[in-house]
């Protein structure tokens, strides 16, 4: 269960920050309203809140962090872009993903 748990406050992590990048983004790439910039603020702080409800090491959780926010990544370039990954994409993001888990679940008394 804290593996679900984990990887699901990781999960809404990494939406936070993607979201909190992806407005601004749009604002300049896209033309978009500079009130984007708002929303963005907010969802970078909800980002950097969750990541203090991490019960590990800070520099444990921002390494594991990194492998789902690659994952996550892949997935936004998927459902939000509509941009289908490669299969090189996909490697890349489990791999990630492998790393996190390594990082996060493997024993601490090594």
């Amino acid at each position: 269960m804290f593996e679900i748990k984990t990887l699901g406050l990781f999960l809404i992590t990494a939406t936070a920050e993607i979201i909190g990048c992806y407005l601004p983004y749009l604002w300049i790439k896209h033309d978009k309203s500079i009130l984007l910039l708002v929303p963005a603020a907010i969802s970078l702080s909800l980002f950097v809140w969750l990541l203090t409800l991490h019960p590990t090491a800070a520099g444990r959780v921002y390494a594991a962090y990194g492998g789902v926010y690659v994952f996550t990544a892949v997935l936004w370039l998927w459902i939000i872009d509509g941009i289908k990954p490669t299969t090189w994409d996909i490697a890349g993001a489990l791999i990630a993903l492998f790393g996190m888990a390594i990082i996060i679940f493997a024993p601490k008394n090594a």
